[in-house]
């Protein structure tokens, strides 16, 4: 199937007008992407931030008419709004296959291979997770993810009962079990992303070890290792939750967090978890620790 696609490039303070306005027209979607070579960190809490200089991307049905919808975004915008619109057809391709073309074997420290279907890598002493390209966070090529799958890699999880916290595509719990791991809990707070954790634990042939929840149906339970790879600002509203996750001398990894943030998730864990130096990726880091 295709589609039109109608960009319009504006100040930020008119993004959020142009969405809504876009989805009362019936677009099937509504995206935001940066317009500027200008960065946007992590919101606060409740916050969406975008880019001083934002495009809106909309995508119509086919039978929708570009020039139409220009009009009447014409009727309800200033002029200077839709300097920079741009309508084009997007043709239909298979996304997922397209970017699999992209996605190439990965490995993590000595004993870990992450790789798509169809690229197995055959290597003495080494675990090989198969994951392709989907709707939930998590392939391990963002260094979040990345320093989580170098931690399981780098540690003995045999026998540990893990808590894969806000788990996205569910890969640090398939990793885990891999590893050795007795059993893996998987929660989040996207039911899609327990649907890709269960999907990927299928794939990997782990589904007697893996369960999933989402948060208001998870009880709390104390284990033996917490990974938490979501972002610095959740990590540390939730640090008394997540602290209460981990068995005294367990171990806890945690990652989404920008290099210029780790100061504050530590304090949030410090005083009850030995915490060892930052590991640093690109803009990111990773913080681990045993609890006390």
């Amino acid at each position: 199937m295709s589609w039109h696609q109608i960009s319009v490039v504006s100040p930020k303070s008119a993004a959020a007008d142009l969405s809504d306005f876009f989805s009362d027209l019936g677009a099937v979607s509504v995206t935001y992407m940066r317009a500027e070579a200008a960065p946007v960190y992590e919101p606060n809490i409740g916050e969406t931030r975008i880019w001083e200089q934002t495009k809106t991307i909309a995508l119509f049905e086919l039978e929708a008419s570009p020039e139409l919808i220009y009009d009447l975004c014409a009727q309800q915008f200033p002029a200077d709004i839709l300097s920079r619109w741009h309508a084009e057809i997007l043709e239909d391709q298979t996304w997922e296959r397209a970017w699999m073309e992209h996605y190439q074997p990965m490995k993590f420290g000595e004993r870990l291979w992450v790789y798509p279907t169809g690229q197995e890598q055959q290597e003495a002493n080494t675990v090989s997770l198969v994951l392709d390209p989907g709707l939930a966070f998590g392939t391990g090529t963002h260094p979040t993810t990345a320093l989580c799958l170098e931690w399981l890699a780098e540690h003995d999880v045999t026998d540990k009962t893990v808590i894969d916290f806000g788990c996205g595509s569910g890969i640090l719990a398939v990793a885990a079990v891999l590893l050795g791991a007795k059993q893996a809990i998987a929660v989040d707070i996207d039911p899609q992303a327990l649907i890709a954790t269960q999907d990927n634990a299928e794939k990997n042939q782990v589904t007697d070890k893996i369960k999933t929840y989402l948060v208001e149906d998870f009880t709390p339970v104390a284990v033996d290792l917490v990974l938490a790879n979501i972002l610095a600002n959740p990590l540390i509203e939730l640090s008394e939750g997540i602290t209460a996750l981990v068995k005294p001398q367990g171990q806890l990894v945690l990652s989404g967090i920008l290099k210029e943030q780790a100061q504050l998730v530590s304090n949030a864990y410090q005083k009850k978890f030995t915490l060892n130096t930052p590991s640093i990726q690109d803009d990111w880091c990773r913080l681990d620790g045993i609890k006390s």
